[in-house]
C-alpha cells in the first residue's frame, strides 16, 4: 500500500491511486474545490460587488440540486451542503474573473470547481461541450458539474473501508482534496487540519442542507 504523508494540512497518498475519470486506471484526479486559506498571503483580494457580498445563501438552488444529485446518483443532501462549505468566497461573476487574473489557479463558480476537475468531469456528458470559464455566470452547470464530479468520486471510494467516516463524508472530502486522499482517508488515514476544518464545516452544515432540500427540492 501506498505510504502517507502530510502536505499541506491534508494526508497525501504518495503515488497516486485514484482511478482517474478517462485517466486510466492508476491515474489521480485533482480536488474539485479550493480551500478557503488559499489566496497568497500580502494579496489583496478584489472587493466583492453587493451581490456577491450579500446572497451567499446557495438555498435557492435547491432544486437544481436536487435534479442533478438525482441524475447522478448522489444524496442530495451531500451536494448542497458542500455548496454550503463552498459559499465563503464571494461568487459574484465580475468578482471571480477578477481574482481569476490575479491568482489563475482560482475556483470558478458557486462549487469552486477547478478546471481541471471540470475538464475531466464533463468528458462524454450532456454538458461536454461547456466551458469551465462559463460556470461563473450559470449556477446549473456548475451544480451539474458538482453532482457528477462526487457520482464519479462514488465509484473511486475503496470497497474495504475502515468505518472512520461515512460514505458520504468520504465524498465530501475527495471533492475537497481529490480521490487519492479520500481513499487515503477510506483507509483510516488521519486528516491534516485543513481536512479536518472542511470536513467539521460539513457536518456543521448537515442538518441544513438535509431541510433545504426537503423544503425546496
Amino acid at each position: 500500500m501506498a505510504g502517507v504523508a502530510i502536505v499541506a494540512g491534508c494526508a497525501v497518498t504518495q503515488g497516486g491511486h485514484g482511478n482517474g475519470h478517462g485517466s486510466g486506471p492508476g491515474a489521480d484526479r485533482t480536488g474539485a474545490s479550493a480551500s478557503p486559506s488559499a489566496s497568497a498571503p500580502g494579496t489583496p483580494a478584489p472587493t466583492p460587488s453587493g451581490m456577491a457580498a450579500g446572497n451567499q445563501d446557495p438555498s435557492r438552488f435547491a432544486k437544481q440540486v436536487v435534479k442533478y444529485a438525482d441524475q447522478a446518483g448522489i444524496h442530495p443532501q451531500l451536494l448542497m451542503a458542500i455548496l454550503y462549505n463552498e459559499s465563503y468566497k464571494p461568487h459574484d461573476p465580475a468578482w471571480e474573473r477578477a481574482w481569476q487574473r490575479m491568482k489563475p489557479d482560482a475556483a470558478f463558480g458557486i462549487a469552486n470547481m477547478h478546471k481541471a476537475a471540470f475538464d475531466e468531469t464533463k468528458r462524454g456528458r450532456d454538458f461536454a461541450g461547456r466551458g469551465w470559464q462559463e460556470l461563473p455566470d450559470d449556477p446549473s452547470l456548475a451544480i451539474e458539474a458538482a453532482a457528477w464530479y462526487l457520482h464519479d468520486l462514488a465509484r473511486d471510494l475503496p470497497d474495504a473501508r475502515s468505518g472512520t467516516y461515512t460514505r458520504d463524508e468520504l465524498l465530501a472530502l475527495g471533492y475537497n482534496a481529490g480521490p487519492g486522499n479520500m481513499a487515503a482517508f477510506a483507509r483510516g488515514a488521519h486528516l491534516g487540519p485543513a481536512a479536518q476544518s472542511y470536513l467539521d464545516r460539513l457536518r456543521g452544515y448537515w442538518s441544513l442542507a438535509g431541510q433545504v432540500v426537503r423544503r425546496h427540492g
